[in-house]
C-alpha cells in the first residue's frame, strides 16, 4: 500500500529578509519526516512560497509550527507587496500526492485551522475543497479587501472566520489572517513582457484567464452591462481552470503576467504560455521569457517538452533530459534566472539519494564495482545492462531516421518507435539494479534468525519468495529484451541503411541480454521449492529464449544480404 503523502505550500508576508525566511522555513525541518523541498522568495511581492511535503500529521505539525513562527516574526501593520495578501502565512494550502485523496486532505486541513485558531488566536477561512460555504471555495472571494479591509471583514456577520477570533484585536493587527485549503496541484506561473506597463500586462491576462474581463457597453468604457440580477457581465477569456493578473515587479524593471494554473490536466503551463504568446502579439508586446514559482510535477515538463518537439516535427524518443533541456529554453524559464531542474521539480526533490545505484555510476564506474570482491552487481545486472545499450542503439537510429533530410514526412513514424525504444530503455535501467536488489533480499532472508520453530518458518517463507522475486527479475529482463528488438527490426527494415550495423549490434546486445538473463532464471529457479511454480517460468522463459534465437538468425542473414 502507498505511503499517504501529502504537501503543504504555506505562503508567507516576507520576502526580503532572509534572517526572517530562513528562521521561518527551518522549523519545518525540526518535525520528523518532513522533507523542506523549495524556498522561492520574491522582493517585489515581499512574498516567499515555501514547500514541503511528508505524511498527513507530521505535515500540519510542520505546517502549524510555521504559522506560529511567521505570526511571531511578521508584523502585517508594516507590510507592503504587490501580491495580494491578508495575514503573516497568507494561504497555507495542502495537496494530496500519493496513498490519499482530496476529500481525505480536506479533513486535515479542518484539523489545522482549528489547532491554529485555538492555540495561536489568528483567524482564518478554509477554501477550495476545504470550504465549508460554497462563497469561501475562491480564495479572492477569502482574502478580498485584503489586510486593511480585514478589520471590517471580521467585524461582518457574512464573513466570520471559519477558525480563530472574530475580532481585530492587537494579536490579529500584526498577524493577520490565514487561508487554509485542500486543494488539486497547482502551478504558479509567471510570464514575462517586454513592458512595464501593468495595465497592458492585464489586458493580456484578461484575454487568458478563464474569469475574463467585465462588458463594458462602449467596448472598454462606459458602464457596466449587467445582467437580470445587477451583477456584471463578463466576456470569457481563453482558457479554463486559469487565474492570472499583471503587474510591475520592480526587481525585474518588467510587467509580468502571473497566472495559476489550478488544474494542469485542463490547461498546461506550455498552453497558457503559447496562449499568452499570441495574444501579447495582437497586442504589440513579446513575451520574453517565463518564471515558476514554486515546484513543478516532472510530466508537466515533459509534457512541455513534448509540445514544442511536435511544434518543430521532431523526434519525441529523446532522453528526459533533453526533454526538459527544450521546455526551459521554449518556454524561456531561465529568463530572468539560472532554472536548475534538480531543484524545481518535485519527483527529483524526493528521490532517495542516500544510496546510490548501479545506473549512476560512470561507464568506468560500473566496471570497476562489477570487477570488485562483491557478488552484486552480477549477470543478471550485467544482462539488463546489456540489453539497455542495445535498444539504445535502435533508438538512436529511430532518431537519426527521424530527422534525416528528406524524410521530414515520416519523422512521426520514426518518433513513434523512438519513444517505444525510451520506454524499453528505462525499464531494463530499472531492472539493472532491481536484479541486485532482488539478490541481496535472498541474503537479507538468510541472515534471519532461527533459535526456534516459529523463527525457522519465517526465515523459509522469506527465502522461498525472495528466491521467487530473483527469478522473476531476470524473466522480466529476458522478455523486456525480447521486446526490444522490435525497434531494431523496424530500424534494419525502416532506418537509415547507413545505420543497418548499428542497428544490428542492438539486436546482438538484447540477444545477449536474453540468453545473459536465462541463465539466471535456472540457476535461481533450481532453488525454489514450489517446483510448479519454477517449471511455469523455466517453460516460459526457454520459449523467450528460443523466439530471440530465430530474430537473431534471421536478423543476420538480413544483414548478410546487404553488406
Amino acid at each position: 500500500m502507498n505511503k499517504k503523502l501529502i504537501e503543504c505550500v504555506p505562503n508567507i508576508s516576507e520576502g526580503r529578509d532572509a534572517i526572517k525566511i530562513k528562521t521561518i522555513a527551518s522549523v519545518v525541518e525540526t518535525v520528523e519526516g518532513v522533507k523542506l523541498l523549495d524556498i522561492d522568495p520574491g522582493k517585489a511581492t515581499n512574498r516567499t512560497v515555501i514547500t514541503f511535503v511528508g505524511e498527513p500529521e507530521n505535515v500540519i505539525e510542520a505546517a502549524f509550527l510555521l504559522i506560529k513562527k511567521a505570526a511571531e516574526l511578521i508584523d502585517m501593520s508594516k507590510h507592503s507587496g504587490e501580491h495580494p495578501r491578508f495575514g503573516a502565512t497568507d494561504v497555507c494550502p495542502l495537496v494530496p500526492i500519493s496513498g490519499i485523496t482530496l476529500e481525505e486532505t480536506a479533513v486535515f486541513a479542518h484539523k489545522l485551522g482549528e489547532r491554529v485558531g485555538k492555540e495561536l488566536g489568528i483567524p482564518g477561512y478554509f477554501y477550495e475543497n476545504a470550504a465549508k460555504q460554497d462563497k469561501r471555495k475562491n480564495l479572492a472571494s477569502c482574502r478580498s479587501g485584503e489586510y486593511e479591509g480585514l478589520k471590517e471583514k471580521l467585524g461582518n456577520p457574512e464573513w466570520k472566520p471559519d477558525f480563530g477570533p472574530a475580532e481585530f484585536n492587537a494579536a490579529v493587527a500584526k498577524s493577520g489572517a490565514t487561508a487554509i485549503s485542500a486543494r488539486d496541484f497547482l502551478i504558479a506561473y509567471n510570464v514575462n513582457l517586454n513592458t512595464t506597463s501593468t495595465r497592458r500586462a492585464n489586458a493580456v491576462a484578461f484575454d487568458i484567464r478563464e474569469a475574463g474581463r467585465v462588458k463594458y457597453e462602449n467596448g472598454i468604457t462606459g458602464k457596466k452591462v449587467l445582467d437580470k440580477n445587477g451583477e456584471p457581465v463578463r466576456i470569457p477569456g481563453k482558457l479554463k481552470a486559469v487565474k492570472g493578473m499583471g503587474w510591475y515587479i520592480e526587481e525585474y524593471g518588467i510587467a509580468q503576467i502571473s497566472y495559476n494554473l489550478t488544474n494542469i490536466s485542463i490547461t498546461s503551463m506550455h498552453v497558457a504560455f503559447d496562449e499568452t504568446v499570441k495574444s501579447a502579439t495582437k497586442r504589440g508586446l513579446r513575451v520574453t521569457g517565463s518564471e515558476l514559482i514554486g515546484l513543478i510535477p516532472l510530466k508537466a515538463m515533459l509534457d512541455a517538452g513534448d509540445y514544442f518537439l511536435r511544434k518543430q516535427e521532431r523526434s519525441l524518443g529523446i532522453s528526459e533530459e533533453e526533454k526538459i533541456k527544450i521546455a526551459v529554453k521554449s518556454l524561456g524559464l531561465d529568463d530572468l534566472k539560472p532554472f536548475n531542474p534538480k531543484e524545481k521539480i518535485i519527483e527529483y526533490l524526493l528521490e532517495d539519494t542516500g544510496s546510490k545505484k548501479l545506473i549512476d555510476f560512470t561507464v568506468k564506474g560500473f566496471a570497476e564495482e562489477t570487477a570488485g570482491e562483491s557478488m552484486a552487481p552480477g549477470g543478471g545486472s550485467i544482462s539488463a545492462y546489456v540489453g539497455t545499450l542495445g535498444v539504445s542503439l535502435g533508438t538512436m537510429v529511430a532518431n537519426l531516421s527521424a530527422h534525416k533530410a528528406g524524410w521530414d514526412a515520416k519523422w512521426e513514424f520514426y518518433s513513434d518507435w523512438a519513444e517505444k525504444g525510451q520506454a524499453y530503455k528505462n525499464k531494463l535501467l530499472f531492472l539493472v539494479d532491481e536484479d541486485t536488489n532482488a539478490f541481496n533480499k535472498i541474503i537479507d532472508g538468510f541472515r534471519m534468525p532461527k533459535s526456534n520453530n516459529e523463527e525457522i518458518k519465517a526465515r523459509k517463507e522469506a527465502i522461498e519468495n525472495a528466491t521467487k522475486y530473483a527469478t522473476e527479475i531476470p524473466f522480466q529482463v529476458m522478455e523486456t529484451a525480447f521486446n526490444s528488438m522490435e525497434v531494431m527490426q523496424a530500424m534494419i527494415a525502416e532506418g537509415m541503411q547507413t545505420s543497418l550495423s548499428d542497428a544490428g549490434v542492438g539486436i546482438l546486445c538484447a540477444r545477449t541480454a536474453v540468453i545473459g538473463a536465462y541463465f539466471n532464471v535456472r540457476i535461481n529457479a533450481k532453488d525454489i521449492k514450489d517446483r510448479v511454480y519454477a517449471e511455469d517460468i523455466l517453460n516460459k522463459a526457454k520459449t523467450v529464449f528460443n523466439k530471440t534465437i530465430q530474430i537473431e538468425n534471421e536478423v543476420m542473414e538480413y544483414i548478410d544480404s546487404k553488406m
